[in-house]
C-alpha cells in the first residue's frame, strides 16, 4: 500500500479518536439520525468543502458535486439526489454554490478541446451564449470570467426551479427555498447572489408545470 494512502487511513483513525475523546457517543448519534436541512449543489473542486465553508457538522448538509456546480435537466445523478433530498429528506433549503477560480468555467470560455469533458462544458458555454451581450461588454477578461461564474450560479438556480421535483413540492406548499451563492477561494467569503426562490411565479409559462 502506498505511504500516502497509509497516511490517509492513519488520519482517519486519529480523527475518530479525537471525536470520541470529546463525545463518546458521537458516531452512535450520527448513525441513527439523518435529517439534513440543506441540499448543497457545489463544484467538485477540492478547495470548496461544503461543511467547512458554512461551519456545519457531518449530517447537516446533503451534498451533490460536479464540475462547475451544474443543474442539467438530463443528469439522472443530480435529479436522483434532488428527488431524494426534496421528497424523502424534506430539505428546507437548496444552495447552488459556485466559486471563483473555477477551472470548469475557465475551460468553457476557451475553444480548446479537452476531450470527453467538452460535452459537459458545453452546458456552461450555453450559459455564456444566454448572457453573451452582457459578458462581451466586459473588456477586462478576469472580470468577464468572474461574472460568468456568477451568472452560471444564477442559471443553475433557475434550472432547479424548472424541475418537476421542485415545482411539485412547491405546489404542495412545501419547501425548499433555493439560493445561489459564490465562494471566493481567495478569502473564504461566500457571496449571496440574491437569487432566492420558493415558488415558480417568475418562471416563463413554458416552464411551469400544472397538476403535478
Amino acid at each position: 500500500m502506498p505511504d500516502f494512502i497509509k497516511k490517509l487511513l492513519e488520519n482517519n483513525r486519529n480523527w475518530v479518536n479525537n471525536k470520541l475523546s470529546t463525545d463518546p457517543g458521537y458516531f452512535d448519534k450520527l448513525s441513527n439520525i439523518h435529517e439534513p436541512k440543506v441540499l448543497w449543489i457545489g463544484c467538485s473542486d477540492a478547495r470548496v468543502p461544503a461543511n467547512e465553508i458554512i461551519g456545519t457538522s457531518p449530517g447537516d448538509v446533503f451534498v451533490h458535486r460536479n464540475i462547475s456546480n451544474m443543474v442539467v435537466h438530463s443528469d439522472m445523478n443530480m435529479l436522483s439526489v434532488l428527488s431524494y433530498a426534496v421528497e424523502v429528506l424534506k430539505v428546507q433549503h437548496i444552495i447552488v454554490c459556485g466559486h471563483y477560480a473555477c477551472g470548469g468555467i475557465q475551460a468553457a470560455m476557451s475553444n480548446k478541446s479537452l476531450g470527453l469533458i467538452d460535452n459537459w462544458l458545453r452546458h456552461i458555454k450555453d450559459v455564456y451564449r444566454t448572457y453573451a451581450e452582457e459578458l462581451e461588454g466586459i473588456s477586462d477578461s478576469k472580470k468577464r470570467y468572474e461574472r460568468l461564474v456568477e451568472l452560471n450560479v444564477k442559471q443553475q438556480v433557475y434550472n432547479l426551479c424548472k424541475t418537476s421535483i421542485v415545482q411539485s413540492a412547491w405546489q404542495k406548499g412545501e419547501f425548499p427555498y433555493i439560493h445561489g451563492w459564490v465562494y471566493d477561494v481567495h478569502d473564504g467569503i461566500v457571496k449571496d447572489m440574491d437569487v432566492t426562490f420558493n415558488n415558480n411565479d417568475t418562471l416563463s409559462h413554458m416552464y411551469k408545470f400544472e397538476g403535478i
